[in-house]
């Protein structure tokens, strides 16, 4: 893959800190992704606002409207990027128009409704937010707007969390987990999501090619894995799965996940020869304390495509349940080889469900 370069504007829809934009848009041109993202990480953690150890205790938090009375450091780039993200929840046509303009009024503050790269960091906050709005009810939903405003009141920052593949559930479980937490900690965990979330946009950024200056091409090499001086455009595998206890409210740690592929004679699995020897096994993991597996498959940028089985050992996490395992059969097709594949598991005892996520 050849060097390419990004203008600040081009950085922008992945940040909203200037200070961010300006910095990585000076540190290119880059050899690869990884050599960005290596970059960016260092930009943010390092030179738009810095943390020595000397100085967790130098910040303070003054109200009404928040603003972190610096001492010994600087992290108005922070607070600027986290300004740029909308609540979740507030991008739903189910949030009442009410509360639809409660969440925007924060943004309004920062956003110059001229800039061109919101455009595109709304569209992308949508997509990685699709898994939310998904499993959302107008409960869930009202809910999880109302702790956004409290989670505001408290830090003078909107919640921030790497949205991409969550549940409802989950994000407002996790919402409440940190309220509890003192401003000086959340601030930290805030701007390791919004690095999270940095990393996801910077791999849609070379894909799509959008840098002013990127020699890139557009299509990049099949099965190319993200290595240390690779050259892969994803920072994770395409399929990816976590697993939900709806029934405690909590992520489901310990369970076991096996991922596979059809690769039997006939064209496709049958219903009525779900047993096969066709099936190969791709990868196999057990789920952390987020409820999230490990790697299933390697980081490829194509996908091959056909007919995939993820199965859960429901019966080993929940031995009173009513399901032995979970297996979910689904189709990878040719014009789906470059995107990603999140198949999570809500599950209880005598219940469970699932959707493609983002």
């Amino acid at each position: 893959m050849a060097s390419f370069s990004w203008t600040e504007e081009d950085v922008l829809r992945c940040c909203g800190s200037k200070r961010f934009a300006k910095e990585l848009a000076s540190a290119s041109p880059f050899s690869d992704l990884h050599h960005a993202i290596q970059s960016a990480r260092g930009i943010w953690f390092n030179k738009v606002a810095p943390l020595p150890s000397s100085s967790l205790l130098s910040i303070t938090l003054a109200y009404p409207f928040p603003h972190l009375l610096i001492l010994q450091i600087d992290v108005a780039g922070w607070l600027e990027a986290f300004a740029a993200h909308p609540p979740i929840g507030s991008i739903s046509p189910s949030v009442s128009q009410s509360l639809f303009f409660q969440s925007l009024s924060f943004l309004f503050l920062f956003w110059n409704p001229f800039n061109f790269f919101i455009v595109g960091r709304i569209r992308w906050s949508k997509e990685e937010q699709s898994a939310a709005m998904a499993t959302a009810t107008d409960t869930t939903l009202q809910e999880l707007v109302d702790w956004n405003i409290r989670y505001q009141e408290k830090f003078g920052f909107v919640f921030l969390i790497c949205a991409s593949g969550r549940g409802t559930p989950e994000i407002l479980a996790e919402l409440k987990k940190r309220y509890v937490n003192r401003p000086i900690v959340e601030l930290e965990i805030a701007a390791q999501e919004e690095m999270k979330i940095i990393e996801l946009r910077l791999a849609r950024l070379v894909k799509s090619d959008v840098g002013s200056n990127s020699s890139a091409p557009s299509s990049l090499p099949v099965n190319s894995s993200i290595t240390a001086g690779g050259g892969s455009s994803r920072t994770r595998p395409p399929i990816t799965t976590h697993v939900l206890d709806i029934a405690r409210g909590s992520p489901a740690s310990g369970m076991d996940v096996h991922l596979e592929m059809w690769k039997g004679t006939s064209q496709q699995p049958l219903f009525s020869n779900r047993e096969s020897t066709g099936w190969v096994l791709v990868g196999s993991s057990t789920t952390n304390t987020d409820g999230r597996s490990g790697q299933l498959m390697g980081i490829v940028d194509h996908i091959t495509p056909g007919f995939y089985r993820i199965s859960f050992d429901t019966g080993k996490y929940a031995p009173s349940g009513f399901f032995p395992y979970v297996s979910i059969v689904f189709q990878v097709r040719e014009n789906q080889t470059g995107d990603h594949f999140h198949v999570p598991l809500l599950h209880a005892p005598f219940s469970f469900s699932t959707y493609r996520g983002s």
